[in-house]
């Protein structure tokens, strides 16, 4: 267990993945064989280690798909850049970018101990087989000598450690390299030039030139008298470190080259970049290269077996690893392949331990539960943050089909830090600024089993879920708590405690929780996290303030407005019990509609949208929305929220306008129908109702005929009425039709609903309602009688 203290702000992350990684999922940059065992080490950008047998019965070895896994070992939190395989085969050396060396026991598969000298990205390592030294390097600019010895005796308990350190350099390191007997380290970087140093003294000897761009590889030979370097220029070149000069270049690639090996004798070398292609290349003719095999991307990595020189292994920005099986006699093994413009040593691979499709694309729903994630193989998945599992794989299809239809219109805050993918898996990111921003109630996130409107907290439910196997966790069973019901996460999840740099602090799963005792978790894990685990204490929830007013009409165009705050995840409902307490619960009991029962006071009508509607930007809310969401997806703009409600008066037939209209005198027209009489009604059919058509008595109107099949124009031989206003361009002889006559829709029209605030005069009130019945008819001509009669 890899424990430190912490000295900055702690962030914690969990990978999501399944229980056994068997296969790479993304780019293999370090390989080691071990001759003895017939055992091959690969690591890469997934973090992990795995271990494979590759020395197979030779009817299971011609199968070019088989590789058997054995095991891996993960401590890494990023990147592993480089392997050393040490002390006959016992033990392993691996550098990451996670700024640590690890020293493995490679029979039990456990990490020994972790050096964290380094400041950043550890890149490279050199091993001296003869003396048993080991030096790294990396992007701090600073190189490292240890012995093995003093590596392998250190544990978790005794890790401090001196090492001879090389301070004279002032930039970034890629490359290093030793001969068997430590006489000779060299070092590459992007300043495109060599660094030769004397690891007795750590005394730089001198400094090589040649090169135009980063070197990013070097191997020595055994009496440390010549080294060759490869480099992003495209050449390799073969350098005499006595003379302190270049003595040949080789330029058989078409691209930047990244990996070299020379053989034992140091006669030959086998290189491979970005072009693709491995070359072997004779040092005594550097100008007779053979292409040795073409991989399918660029290659990081190329290893020589050391059986008789039998085997070429090549790791790529892929994520498989392929034996290339070469000839004994190379000369009569050369053939010219179709789909090469030069001959080819090997057309197929002997060996191909295949890996796995990685994470290349994610995109977080709107409920932040569910992530969508697209592989490098095109399968689109989602992903449970809060279960921390795979849900569903929907195979081959558009991602943008699946994210469409998953969204939710719903609005909840970002509680996760960060989300990456660069390991091949979703590795997902906690801080304390954000971590429990995410409010929410169960039926937005998709919890079916409880209440809908019972309150989430997603940071809270997380945090329970990762600590679950801990001895110490407060153990909640309240359903109704924040955390209530959390699954808990699969006890294979890494969990990770990091420094905003990278630095990790604290690695383990979630199964070895059980074993933390609380001393560990006191000293290591931010108080945020304890917070949660230990005695579930969450932050307060965050308000938003809004202002809420009656929907404005002709007569009350600027209403007078409300400032409130609540939580964000108050529901319109809520809103809409707050104006039925204010506004309609005691109008209603002045009139006596409701009786005065204290019982009834408390409660609400069963169907309270009936009673109150409720609108932001002239969009009716649904009841079960919350402000957050009202805000994110309506509002749209800064400044506080303005929220209106409308009271329904309910969906009437108008009979009792109709008996007032009856009791009035014709020729009383200023009387007939007021302009508070007006404002009501557009206040009426712009709440959302609809009117129901009354017989007409035509002898109210001074005539008793009207044209045959509908009711008559009771204006008819009194103004001139323009059919073309009301929709209508004929009529019936003997008087203008009724252009409501023949049908009655009952519905209030767009026009008018959707432009509540406008100020209809009285001409045109009604001169744009086509479908309404006759009703409304009635009280347009109305007025328009008063206007032109």
């Amino acid at each position: 267990m890899m424990v430190t203290a912490p000295r900055k702000r702690v962030q914690l992350s969990f990978v999501v993945r399944d229980q056994f990684e068997k296969k790479h999922r993304g780019s293999i940059v370090a390989l080691q064989y071990d001759s003895m065992n017939g055992h091959l080490y690969s690591a890469g950008s997934d973090t992990i280690i795995r271990k494979w047998d590759i020395r197979l019965p030779e009817h299971i070895a011609t199968n070019k798909q088989h590789g058997r896994y054995l095991s891996s070992m993960e401590h890494h939190v990023d990147w592993v850049n480089d392997l050393v395989l040490c002390c006959s085969g016992k033990n392993l050396v691996s550098a990451s970018s996670d700024t640590t060396l690890k020293i493995w026991n490679v029979e039990k598969g456990f990490c020994m101990s972790t050096l964290r000298t380094h400041k950043d990205y550890v890149r490279c390592l050199a091993y001296a087989k003869d003396v048993e030294f080991i030096a790294s390097a990396g992007l701090d600019h600073c190189i490292y000598l240890w012995t093995v010895d003093t590596l392998t005796r250190l544990n978790s308990m005794n890790n401090a450690i001196s090492a001879s350190s090389f301070n004279e350099t002032s930039n970034s390191i890629y490359s290093i390299a030793m001969n068997p007997t430590a006489t000779v380290l060299v070092s590459g970087s992007p300043e495109n030039a060599l660094r030769i140093w004397d690891p007795r003294n750590c005394v730089r000897v001198c400094k090589l030139r040649g090169h135009s761009d980063n070197i990013r590889a070097i191997t020595v030979n055994k009496d440390g008298t010549q080294c060759l370097s490869a480099s992003s220029d495209g050449t390799i070149r073969l350098w005499s470190i006595g003379q302190q000069r270049c003595i040949a270049s080789i330029n058989c690639h078409s691209d930047s080259v990244w990996t070299l090996q020379a053989d034992s004798n140091f006669t030959h070398v086998y290189s491979g970049g970005r072009d693709h292609r491995v070359y072997r290349t004779p040092l005594n003719d550097v100008s007779k290269s053979k292409l040795v095999a073409v991989e399918d991307s660029p290659i990081q990595k190329i290893l020589l077996g050391e059986e008789y020189l039998r085997h070429l292994y090549t790791a790529t920005w892929g994520s498989s690893i392929k034996r290339w099986d070469l000839p004994a006699d190379y000369s009569l093994s050369m053939k010219t392949n179709s789909n090469y413009d030069e001959p080819v040593m090997c057309h197929e691979p002997g060996l191909h331990i295949k890996g796995a499709p990685s994470i290349r694309q994610q995109v977080v729903l709107n409920d932040k539960r569910h992530i969508v994630t697209k592989d490098t193989e095109g399968f689109v998945a989602t992903w449970d943050v809060l279960q921390a599992r795979k849900v569903n794989d929907h195979g081959k299809i558009e991602m943008d089909k699946i994210i469409k239809e998953s969204n939710k219109k719903v609005f909840i805050p970002n509680w996760i830090n960060n989300i990456d993918v660069k390991s091949g898996m979703l590795q997902i990111t906690l801080d304390e600024s954000e971590v429990f921003s995410a409010w929410t109630t169960a039926k937005d996130a998709g919890f079916a089993d409880r209440p809908p409107e019972s309150r989430l907290n997603y940071g809270g439910m997380m945090l329970r879920s990762l600590f679950n196997k801990w001895p110490y966790a407060m153990k909640d069973d309240d359903e109704e708590s924040p955390v209530g019901n959390y699954v808990p996460a699969p006890e294979h999840t890494p969990i990770l405690l990091m420094e905003e740099n990278g630095k990790p602090v604290f690695r383990c799963t979630a199964k070895d929780m059980v074993n933390i005792a609380d001393s560990e978790m006191q000293e290591f894990f931010p108080r945020w996290v304890l917070d949660i685990v230990e005695k579930n204490q969450f932050p307060k929830y965050n308000k938003i303030p809004f202002n809420l007013q009656k929907f404005p009409t002709i007569s009350d165009k600027n209403p007078k407005k409300e400032r409130l705050s609540a939580t964000e995840m108050l529901t319109i409902r809520k809103v809409m019990e707050h104006v039925y307490d204010r506004i309609v619960r005691p109008a209603e009991q002045s009139e006596g509609t409701n009786g005065t029962s204290s019982l009834y006071a408390a409660q609400y009508p069963p169907a309270l949208e009936q009673k109150v509607e409720i609108y932001c930007n002239n969009q009716k809310l649904e009841p079960d929305v919350d402000l957050r969401s009202v805000k994110h997806f309506v509002w749209k703009q800064a400044g506080d929220l303005v929220i209106q409600y409308k009271i329904i008066k309910g969906n009437t037939s108008f009979k009792k306008w109709s008996e007032r209209l009856k009791e009035k005198k014709i020729e009383d027209e200023t009387d007939l129908l007021t302009d508070s009489d007006i404002d009501k009604l557009i206040e009426y059919l712009n709440a959302g109702n609809s009117l129901t058509a009354i017989p007409i008595d035509p002898s109210m109107y001074g005539m008793n005929n009207g044209p045959p099949g509908g009711y008559a124009d009771p204006y008819a031989d009194y103004v001139p009425i323009d059919p073309s206003m009301y929709g209508m361009n004929n009529g019936p002889p003997g008087g203008y039709a009724d252009p409501y006559a023949d049908y009655d829709i009952g519905n209030i029209p767009d026009t008018i609903a959707s432009n509540p605030n406008k100020d209809w005069d009285h001409n045109h009130r009604f001169g744009d309602f086509k479908g309404v019945n006759h009703q409304a008819k009635l009280f347009r001509d109305f007025e328009y009688n008063r206007k032109v009669g």
